[in-house]
């Protein structure tokens, strides 16, 4: 069987409170990006028995113990018997670029298992299972515009249509760490709440909806501002840095033609399913 873990990006993101257990409560909105994506492939493994995991594409540094693919294995085996298995991950989205790739790779591993294997799992109990492998791997279950709070894990349904709207992602050479990123943060509550900011017409989004990320990554790394800024120049009705990560996107209602440097990685679709 092969599945398409797609690509997400976070319409504003507000980091509102320092918790006791150290993490942070933040307030976002997570929107799919379903043409972008990573390509997995599961086949039974009747040769050895043992699991395979090769990979393709944007290297990884993860051990084949570490991918969250494997985990993703190993934590439904808790319940269910599952063959041993070979695994091919093709690898599209870059890490670190605030996308989600990994948690991608995870919730349609879970999802892809439960449907090749019958195992009869509810979106609930997938959702449950996605959760315990990082905070927004559980979205890409439902895989639809959603309002996460907590830790990214608390999930709202919320009516939000781009399907008409093109997106360009831009993404430099660069690695944004999320922790690193989160010490240069002072929590605060914004002055008007993120679903208020979207209520707006989108043409308003940009001067009022926020990435709280944005100040300290543009101070350490100004290409990332100056991306922003020439996404704006030639036509985006908005433009933000998605998550902690590295990447830009720019929302347009027409198709966008614009130039990058060779070691951008760039990628043009629709926010809607083409």
């Amino acid at each position: 069987m092969v599945v398409f873990p797609n690509a997400k990006i976070n319409l504003g993101l507000y980091v509102t409170g320092k918790r006791k257990d150290g993490f942070h409560n933040i307030e976002t909105v997570f929107a799919p990006v379903p043409d972008f994506n990573d390509v997995l492939e599961v086949l039974e493994n009747k040769e050895t028995q043992k699991d395979i995991l090769t990979t393709s594409g944007i290297s990884t540094d993860a051990s084949v113990e570490n991918n969250l693919v494997m985990k993703a294995l190993k934590l439904i085996r808790e319940d269910f018997s599952v063959p041993p298995l070979k695994i091919h991950l093709h690898k599209n989205i870059p890490s670190g670029a605030g996308l989600g790739g990994g948690s991608s790779d995870a919730a349609f591993m879970l999802r892809l298992l439960n449907e090749q294997f019958n195992l009869g799992l509810s979106t609930g109990l997938l959702e449950k299972k996605a959760s315990a492998l990082g905070a927004d791997c559980a979205f890409f279950v439902r895989n639809e515009p959603t309002l996460a709070k907590g830790i990214g894990n608390e999930f709202s349904p919320i009516k939000i249509n781009l399907d008409d709207m093109w997106i360009m992602l831009v993404i430099p050479d660069l690695h944004l760490s999320t922790p690193a990123a989160y010490k240069f943060i002072v929590p605060k509550q914004p002055e008007q709440s993120l679903t208020e900011n979207l209520n707006l017409e989108i043409n308003d989004w940009s001067g009022q909806l926020k990435n709280d990320f944005e100040p300290n990554a543009f101070q350490n790394h100004p290409e990332l501002n100056k991306i922003k800024m020439r996404l704006y120049a030639e036509g985006a009705v908005y433009a933000a840095m998605s998550g902690s990560g590295s990447a830009m996107y720019g929302l347009f209602k027409e198709k966008p033609e614009i130039n990058w440097p060779e070691n951008y990685k760039v990628w043009i679709g629709k926010m809607g399913k083409e």
